[in-house]
């Protein structure tokens, strides 16, 4: 089987075991079962390989534990970031699901050893709390006991039966590719919800190659709203692994999303010493001070969510906010996160942030913020995508990119929102490889396209207010019939003609029978 065809099997295996596992139980409720399972039995696994080292001899399955020297377990955590006994791996637990009436707690004992295996250690803050939401008690899986361990049975043997193949001969990142299918499903089934986390990986595509744009290395990459890591990622997939020098950096508000963006990482080959994510409102208490500045910024930060805003005075001296001169909405944090990412952003990097419409031409503080982009010449791009993108809105967003190196006082508009830009599938639009190709064409030339992309110096943005609005500036192309006068005339004289004839022929016809 190509590695191909067994990830596009395991795909459909996988989320048909998700949905018959779970019964009663809404899907959106019982992700964290069938994702951390997944996650359970590659970490197992993952490390089992890192254990034998290759040695098909040596079965560390089979092994006691007590057999382990303390020398390979403090050596294990040092390189892995964590240590798994060989009774705790999946592959045993699973084989002994059916059978064994103790298999809640015997997971929740195995998953606290295993974070408890990096306490101390440099992993300990990307390893402590992963299975918090892998509740073994928990009444989603069943009222009773007996109930619970059915359920969780059922998901390991269903994890179990999925063929992924030995590590070493995986061309294609399986577990990963997964996992990443498995979200992807959740989200886009449970709506707004869903959309809230995870960024679909066509878009997530789009915005890493606008923030790497040209840049043959950064320092390293940061999404200050992180959701489950899929923008991160797709920067890691894009890219070789070389080109992001120092890691990953993500910060996310929500806990559960939280533990999903670090599992995510394990789950694509990132080790523990190359990802940092934290959990905390990335507005009021933000992290990685001490890390800027970045040179990758790529974001989907929540569109016109509240936050304090102007309540707390002292915001407008933080000094990510304070050059503007004034803060965000309180009702629309929208430019609160892209203030935040411009102030982490490096003179040489770029960000590319997705952005609700309104905030490019709605007046009061938000013209103000543009006024100091537009003026400091920060903005670099923005594109107008196709509605329907994304998952819980059909709102045509936008993407702004922002850099601190531009060479001429003039911003780009790109309306990518026509049909050549997107193709349709089922409820929703999805980005093809040729259209992400046509966009990012587009973006390196700064070249005006007709009714496409054109090219604006600031001036005139200023004296339009400031207003960034794509449309503004980019000619809507006129699909309307165009209609030729004077062929018309002459086929509506000829109709006349034909009718007036008719009508003699009907008045003849009248005075023969009257007569």
């Amino acid at each position: 089987m190509t590695s191909v065809n067994q990830r596009d099997e395991l795909q459909s295996k996988i989320w048909k075991i998700a949905n018959e596992v779970r019964g009663a139980v809404d899907g959106w409720d019982f992700k964290q079962f069938v994702l951390g399972t997944l996650f359970y039995r590659f970490i197992s696994e993952h490390f089992t390989n890192y254990i034998e080292g290759g040695d098909e001899s040596f079965d560390y399955a089979s092994m006691a534990d007590g057999q382990i020297p303390q020398a390979i377990i403090e050596d294990a955590v040092k390189s892995k970031g964590y240590f798994i006994y060989p009774s705790q791996l999946f592959v045993n637990v699973a084989k002994n699901a059916n059978a064994n009436p103790n298999l809640n707690t015997d997971l929740k004992t195995i998953f606290d050893a295993i974070e408890s295996s990096a306490l101390g250690c440099d992993s300990e803050a990307n390893i402590k709390g992963l299975f918090a939401d892998f509740d073994t008690t928990s009444t989603r899986l069943g009222n009773s006991v007996e109930g619970k361990n059915s359920r969780l049975a059922a998901v390991l043997k269903g994890v179990e039966e999925l063929d992924f193949g030995n590590f070493e001969d995986n061309k294609i990142d399986l577990f990963g590719d997964a996992y990443e299918y498995l979200i992807n499903n959740y989200a886009a089934n449970a709506g707004k919800s869903g959309g809230e986390f995870f960024t679909p990986q066509h878009v997530s595509k789009l915005i890493a190659q606008l923030a790497m744009h040209k840049q043959t290395s950064v320092n390293r990459i940061y999404d200050p709203a992180c959701g489950s890591g899929s923008l991160l990622l797709q920067a890691k997939k894009h890219f070789d692994n070389h080109i992001i020098e120092d890691g990953f950096f993500g910060q996310e508000i929500n806990h559960t999303t939280y533990n999903l963006a670090r599992m995510n990482m394990f789950l694509h080959n990132v080790e523990y010493d190359k990802f940092r994510i934290v959990l905390g409102d990335t507005l009021l208490s933000p992290q990685f001070g001490d890390d800027k500045p970045f040179d990758a910024i790529v974001s989907n930060p929540p569109y016109s969510v509240s936050w304090i805003g102007s309540d707390d005075p002292t915001l407008i001296n933080d000094d990510r906010f304070a050059p503007a001169g004034v803060l965000a909405p309180k009702s629309k944090a929208d430019f609160a996160f892209v203030l935040h990412a411009l102030n982490y952003l490096s003179s040489k990097g770029r960000a590319a942030i997705v952005c609700f419409p309104g905030i490019f031409y709605r007046g009061g503080a938000e013209q103000k913020i543009r006024k100091y982009l537009v003026d400091n010449n920060f903005v670099e791009t923005v594109i107008s995508l196709a509605p329907n993108l994304f998952y819980g809105t059909s709102i045509a967003v936008n993407i702004l990119v922002l850099a601190k190196n531009k060479r001429d006082a003039k911003t780009q508009f790109i309306d990518a929102s026509g049909e050549d830009f997107f193709k349709k599938v089922t409820n929703n639009n999805i980005l093809e490889d040729k259209h992400i190709e046509r966009i990012m064409e587009i973006f390196d030339h700064k070249e005006d396209v007709e009714y496409v992309a054109k090219l604006v110096d600031n001036s005139l943005i200023a004296e339009n207010d400031y207003n960034l609005s794509v449309s503004s500036y980019v000619e809507a192309k006129d699909n309307r019939e165009k209609i030729d006068i004077k062929e018309l005339n002459a086929e509506i004289a000829q109709t006349v003609e034909k009718i007036n004839a008719l009508r003699a022929d009907i008045d003849a016809i009248i005075k023969e029978i009257e007569g």
